[in-house]
């Protein structure tokens, strides 16, 4: 069968894929545009289950709120490279599956990767990301979501380009400084807001890595104990948001900045585009070596 371009433009119009793989799908299929899709998608999975334990570091976070502004999500969607992360195809979907976790709150990522994609009818999330896998030939994960639901006066959001998203919300204030707060905890990263947030095993094992260092000072015991003292109250408030100087006015402290503008932070989100992941370490001198032989 003699296979129309008419054909291969409506199949490409439907998957995405490239035009040489529509016309091989289609010549495998004798022209069956659904047998053909079929097949296609039993390759994408193929193709995503050979690239899935590949590292993918790089990606996009979104914020999404609703318009009542009661609800907001946050979204990390990973790729392996830079590259990707700027692809429109990558940026399309991820702002689909920004726009399906908050219209559909799911508990969990299994849970959202079988739902509808917003946007694409009659195909999942997970069916739209193995699709969008064998287009761009790269790993695509969706790592995590949360969902914050406001609880005070003002939901605080800040985005720094698309690798750092912050959400916050806010008691008393105005949306000004629940968007200055967002942005001071964008580059600042505090753990968490209060010194009583501090988790305890963090803070002993801070306390001992203290000890041992003041100890190898050769000082009389009260004198350590005075040095300990002072590098652990230095670290909680380099940790937590009220202990931070706040960094349009450094002069103060975010503490006392929220408590003269009579406000309280309830809680925040902070994520940044590939934090904890373990990226490869490339080294280009040794590949270059290996390929010419030497040793």
């Amino acid at each position: 069968m003699t296979i129309s371009a008419t054909m291969v433009k409506e199949l490409r119009e439907r998957t995405g894929a490239g035009m040489m793989e529509c016309k091989k799908a289609l010549e495998e299929t004798g022209g069956n545009i659904e047998g053909a899709i079929e097949s296609m998608r039993k390759s994408g999975v193929a193709k995503a289950a050979k690239k899935s334990g590949r590292i993918a570091a790089e990606g996009i976070i979104l914020i999404r709120q609703s318009d009542d502004s009661n609800e907001s999500i946050i979204l990390e969607v990973n790729c392996e490279t830079d590259f990707v992360a700027k692809d429109e195809n990558f940026r399309s979907f991820a702002a689909a599956v920004a726009d399906s976790v908050l219209a559909t709150k799911p508990a969990n990522l299994e849970v959202l990767s079988k739902l509808p994609l917003t946007g694409v009818a009659g195909r999942t999330v997970e069916a739209a990301r193995l699709q969008l896998v064998a287009k761009i030939g790269e790993n695509i994960g969706l790592r995590r979501f949360q969902v914050l639901t406001t609880s005070g006066d003002f939901p605080g959001s800040y985005t720094h380009g698309t690798r750092i998203g912050v959400l916050v919300d806010l008691q008393g204030g105005d949306m000004d400084l629940a968007r200055d707060i967002a942005m001071h905890i964008a580059a600042s990263r505090p753990v968490c807001i209060a010194v009583a947030d501090v988790p305890r095993d963090l803070l002993e094992q801070e306390k001992r890595i203290f000890t041992s260092q003041a100890q190898d000072s050769g000082k009389p015991p009260e004198i350590i104990e005075k040095m300990v003292t002072g590098r652990i109250q230095k670290y909680l408030n380099d940790i937590t948001l009220l202990g931070q100087p706040f960094i349009k006015d450094p002069d103060q402290s975010v503490g006392k900045l929220l408590a003269a503008r009579k406000a309280a932070v309830l809680s925040f989100i902070r994520y940044e585009v590939g934090e904890g992941i373990e990226k490869k370490v490339d080294n280009f001198a040794a590949e270059v070596m290996a390929q010419a032989g030497i040793k």
